[in-house]
């Protein structure tokens, strides 16, 4: 009984992988290269890109300019302290009826 079993689980697994094997891709050859730049601006990209100064520079040790910003930095403040008092401020719509914030909290 326990050979038999064993012999069962066996014929299981080989059946299994036959199985799996028929589902393999079939092998379409060398594909040919598609790209939309000739050969002669690849070329040209790439020896523009070996004239770049600081290209073996890591991006994060470059340092970058003061940032510029169109509003008042007064603006800016009494916008987030309106924001912070605002009582809906961390609601989901979504967890009310019909979608709406309830108008007194």
């Amino acid at each position: 009984m326990n050979k038999t079993s064993q012999i069962i689980a066996a014929a299981a697994l080989s059946f299994a992988a036959l199985g799996g094997a028929a589902h393999a891709e079939s092998y379409q050859g060398v594909q040919e290269p598609v790209s939309a730049l000739s050969r002669a601006e690849v070329q040209q990209q790439a020896v523009a890109a070996a004239h770049a100064p600081n290209q073996n520079v890591s991006s994060s040790s470059v340092v970058l300019g003061a940032l510029t910003n169109g509003r008042d930095r007064a603006a800016v403040q009494a916008e987030a302290i309106a924001a912070a008092r605002n009582s809906t401020q961390n609601l989901d719509a979504s967890a009310f009826v019909g979608s709406q914030l309830p108008a007194a909290l």
